[in-house]
């Protein structure tokens, strides 16, 4: 099989697409000829060795869909459509960057689509990133308003998607002035160019403070976020698009205003097939019926790799990219 795999720490011309063997099937793991993947950028920090944990050589990936090919010790039925994410995927062993992945079966997801595979491959982190951060951390309700950080990524076009359809008023963010019109096109009600800081433009709409913020940008803009929460509302930080990880100084006494909340999501060990398989099968009918809209900005093939890694990189992308293996 072809594969896509790492040796060591780098820019994008460390992916090194080669020959490898086929995973040999093993009882409570399933083997998945993989159609299509999506890009996230956790795999550039991981490329780029910011991932501890991580041993190279390794091949990345955090997700991807296809059919089974094996699955013995399980409930799954060979040539039936799934999609397997995180779990340490692509970390701890083989991810998704080849024709065929070897997955544990606790995060292979089984689902009924007939959606083509690009659209299907940007969705399953994605979508249920945004998911798990509106309605299992923040537990947002019809009529309330929500701040979204970061709001050409992936993440958060997915988040927009969801928060109108459930009735939120939405406020998003892209530091690009070109970005802008591509979120009130997709239902924004309110768009801010981000300087960094935004809070008192946030509450020139929202007097007082929004509900909640899904906050995506990170340590660079969380502090000015929690400023821009009502009292009683939360912030929710599930994504770090700046190139920091660790906030130097925090003194949560005086950081945080008064009875702001501040919470985090993350799929890495929150998203399981037992967990997340109806929300991702609800995600899924959601956008065959055009009630979500995947905001897929460009698709490579599978030979494109390290110009899909550079592109990504770069910050040129409104929304997800996907990889086709064409296998």
């Amino acid at each position: 099989m072809k594969a896509i795999r790492v040796y060591r720490a780098g820019g994008p011309e460390v992916l090194q697409i080669e020959d490898q063997p086929k995973p040999t099937p093993r009882p409570g793991w399933v083997l998945i000829h993989v159609k299509a993947f999506g890009l996230n950028r956790s795999e550039i920090y991981t490329r780029q060795g910011h991932s501890p944990n991580v041993k190279f050589p390794r091949i990345l990936g955090i997700e991807c869909v296809g059919t089974v090919e094996a699955a013995p010790g399980t409930d799954l039925a060979v040539g039936q459509t799934v999609a397997a994410l995180m779990g340490e995927m692509g970390r701890e062993y083989d991810g998704g960057y080849a024709e065929y992945a070897l997955i544990p079966a606790h995060q292979v997801i089984p689902l009924q689509t007939n959606l083509d595979w690009a659209t299907l491959a940007a969705i399953p982190e994605t979508f249920l990133t945004a998911w798990g951060s509106l309605v299992d951390a923040m537990e947002v309700k019809a009529g309330q308003t929500l701040l979204i950080r970061g709001g050409t990524s992936s993440v958060g076009m997915a988040a927009l998607a969801l928060a109108k359809d459930m009735g939120l008023q939405v406020i998003t963010t892209t530091r690009s002035p070109a970005k802008l019109d591509r979120l009130r096109q997709r239902g924004a009600d309110h768009v801010i160019l981000d300087t960094g800081q935004i809070a008192a433009e946030v509450k020139r709409i929202v007097p007082g403070g929004v509900h909640g913020v899904l906050e995506l940008v990170g340590v660079a803009t969380l502090l000015d976020s929690l400023h821009a929460v009502a009292p009683r509302g939360i912030v929710c930080n599930s994504g770090i698009l700046c190139d920091a990880w660790v906030m130097q100084r925090f003194e949560p006494l005086v950081e945080i205003p008064s009875m702001v909340r501040l919470t985090a999501y993350s799929t890495s060990y929150t998203v399981t097939a037992e967990a997340s398989a109806t929300a991702l099968q609800h995600i899924v009918e959601g956008v065959a019926q055009g009630r979500y809209h995947v905001d897929l900005d460009r698709i490579f093939q599978f030979d494109e790799i390290v110009e899909a890694h550079r592109y990504m990189e770069e910050n040129r992308a409104t929304g997800k990219l996907v990889v086709m293996t064409n296998s």
